[in-house]
């Protein structure tokens, strides 16, 4: 059988099977080459004027991007043998992108597109149509095996080794795609439609954020001309967690999707704070706060229009002002009311042009509305601001913000909010991060926030309200896929429900799922950490692992702390696979001190080090995976912040293979 057949022969030797399939592996990425080859060719071709071209050599580059060839990342993953009656081949190779060959004729198929849900969610009492299921086994970019699962026989599921291998296979550098070994739960997850908003609860270990990033992939393919206009965004907690996600989505050939921070979209802003102004500050009773205090700036008219045009005078008297105003106030956003108060007040110097029998046309209008006259009435009565001149008033003034205020903020919370050295004007101010919610909700109270495609947000019960109501107004269509773990709430302000979280987003009728089977962390780990929850999140299901992990944790007592972590880390660099030793955050330095004499990175907030051994903050951990961690002095994390207990449970669920725990002092009573 020719190597480039679609259906490489399964009954002869398994050798020579297996010779087959790599043939068509080969023969795939040869098609794979010539696509982007033909591309590239493209790419010098392009004609029109200057912008069409840059807009359609934009367009290229994406798909030569979209069409690169990792060498180390299988081409194809799965095979199903169907028995279906449509126009694809009877045997159809599922893997990261679709492959054509040089007559059009399929050699993969995409994994999103709906002939391959059958690889995801056949099984023998539903077969889909699919009488073979074929699994591929990989190391590096070389087909090494291959194992069969018959789906038209009836019986029990079966056990893929290949799929527990794939799984549990030591890591390094960044996070990869799980698009080989999605299980049915998750792949519903993924192909939820696009108008629906998606929540997933996951408990560590269970690929919730890899579904989130899969979801977006997969959106991207079935919906590629909607959300090539409107975007599609990827908010994550920090910098570093971005760094460790980047090339997921890039591996499944979607090069075009922001990732950002909640900071990146709201402004890095970085002034201290004292935590009870910042939740004061991220609560949502401050949204009416805001809108009044934005409203409060326009003030009664006293004064008419005077417009002179050569000898003639148009008069618009005072109380005619006053009824514009009135009928415009709070039916509009406040930058289009002045806008449309200019407007009016030149329509009413029109109607008396007309009057006199002349015929203005709208040219003549227009020039009215910029007029000195009418401009300093509308500044005067309508002024223009900006969200930092509202806060720099509210926060400076106490009568302004208890008008503002009325019976939604205490009297001990606006005492709170007030500056105790009023900065001279919104331009000197030193502004919180906690204020960069504020500012975009006065922001789009002023001006329309331009809305997205749609939204992947993670770690999202750690946001504040009025941080998700910032993100809820750029997915106003209802679009977003929300993932985080309650238990794993390390904020002050942290969610207690996802009920909550939905609200504050604008999407109360967005869909909870619950990932409570782990497939990452070893069960040993996972129950070890699960002893926290009755403390940090009494109302979730204790998660559950696939992977027993006999002798994948170690609990050590450790009276010479430096010898103890140099022991641990030199049995962990014995081991194969990524090495995570995570400390408080005030033991960072002399931790990376202790480790001197052997090759390391400390993690920093903006970016993910590529190397094997990392020395990483506690707060920093969230999101992150690695195959052997060590965990120094859990006592001291637990006592660095409000739900230090929440952030240890973050930081004991950060192991794949093996945990182990040093401490000096007592562990917390949970673990004990």
């Amino acid at each position: 059988m020719p190597a480039h057949q679609l259906a490489p022969d399964i009954t002869g030797d398994p050798a020579d099977t297996l010779a087959a399939e790599r043939a068509h592996l080969a023969a795939s990425r040869a098609a794979l080459r010539a696509m982007r080859e033909h591309a590239q060719s493209l790419s010098s071709d392009a004609a029109g004027d200057w912008v069409s071209q840059q807009i359609l050599q934009a367009l290229l580059d994406q798909r030569v991007a979209a069409l690169a060839d990792h060498s180390g990342t299988p081409l194809f993953f799965g095979r199903l043998d169907r028995d279906a009656d449509d126009d694809l081949p009877g045997t159809v190779y599922v893997g990261r992108r679709h492959v054509h060959d040089d007559r059009s004729r399929p050699l993969v198929i995409d994994w999103r597109a709906p002939v391959s849900r059958a690889f995801y969610q056949a099984s023998p009492a539903d077969p889909m149509g699919v009488a073979l299921r074929r699994r591929f086994g990989y190391h590096g970019g070389d087909l090494t095996a291959y194992e069969d699962e018959p789906l038209d026989q009836g019986g029990a599921p079966q056990h893929s080794r290949i799929l527990t291998e794939e799984i549990e296979r030591p890591r390094s550098g960044p996070m990869r795609d799980i698009v080989a070994t999605i299980q049915p739960d998750q792949d519903e997850i993924v192909r939820s439609e696009l108008g629906q908003t998606v929540c997933v609860q996951g408990a560590p270990g269970t690929g919730k954020t890899a579904v989130g990033l899969h979801r977006a992939a997969y959106l991207l393919f079935t919906h590629r001309e909607k959300l090539a206009r409107s975007g599609v965004m990827i908010v994550g907690p920090n910098r570093a967690f971005l760094s460790y996600i980047s090339s997921v989505l890039p591996a499944l050939g979607e090069v075009k999707v922001d990732q950002t921070t909640v900071a990146g979209i709201l402004g890095d802003h970085s002034a201290p704070e004292d935590p009870a102004v910042s939740a004061v500050k991220g609560d949502a009773r401050i949204a009416p706060v805001l809108r009044r205090a934005l409203w409060m700036h326009i003030v009664k008219p006293t004064e008419g229009v005077l417009f002179t045009k050569g000898v003639n005078r148009y008069r618009v008297a005072d109380h005619e002002v006053r009824e514009v105003v009135a009928a415009l106030r709070g039916t509009t956003r406040y930058g289009p009311g002045r806008a449309a108060l200019a407007q009016r007040l030149a329509h009413l110097v029109l109607v008396r042009m007309e009057q006199r029998g002349e015929s203005p046309d709208d040219r003549v209008q227009d020039a009215v509305a910029r007029s000195k006259p009418v401009k300093q009435l509308v500044d005067q009565v309508w002024p223009k601001l900006t969200p930092q001149q509202v806060l720099h008033r509210l926060f400076s003034d106490p009568e302004f913000l208890a008008a503002a205020a009325k019976d939604d903020l205490t009297a001990a919370e606006q005492a709170l909010l007030l500056w105790a050295r009023p900065a001279k004007s919104h331009r000197s101010a030193k502004w919180s991060a906690a204020d960069g919610a504020l500012m975009d909700e006065l922001g789009d109270l002023i001006e329309r926030t331009a809305p997205l495609g749609h939204l992947v947000v993670d770690e999202a019960q750690d946001l504040s309200a009025m941080q998700l109501r910032a993100l809820g107004r750029r997915c106003r269509t209802g679009s977003a896929t929300v993932l985080g773990d309650l238990a794993q709430g390390t904020t002050p302000w942290s969610a207690r429900s996802w009920s909550e979280v939905l609200t504050h987003l604008g999407f109360e009728d967005g869909a909870v799922t619950e990932l409570t089977l782990g497939f990452r962390v070893p069960r040993e780990v996972l129950d070890y950490a699960a002893r926290l929850l009755p403390a940090v999140a009494p109302g979730l299901a204790a998660p559950r692992s696939l992977r027993p992990g006999l002798g994948s944790l170690s609990v050590r007592p450790a009276p010479d702390p430096a010898a103890a972590l140099g022991q641990a880390v030199r049995e962990a660099l014995a081991r194969e696979g990524s090495i995570g030793v995570i400390v408080p955050d005030a033991s960072v330095a002399a931790v990376s001190e202790s480790l001197s004499q052997l090759d390391h990175r400390v993690l920093s907030p903006d970016s993910v080090e590529e190397h094997r051994l990392l020395v990483i903050p506690a707060t920093l951990a969230k999101g992150l995976e690695y195959d052997h961690v060590i965990v120094v002095e859990p006592a001291d994390i637990v006592d660095a912040e409000p739900r230090g207990l929440a952030r240890l449970y973050v930081v004991l669920t950060r192991a794949v293979t093996s945990l182990t725990v040093l401490h000096t002092r007592e562990l917390p009573a949970q673990l004990c």
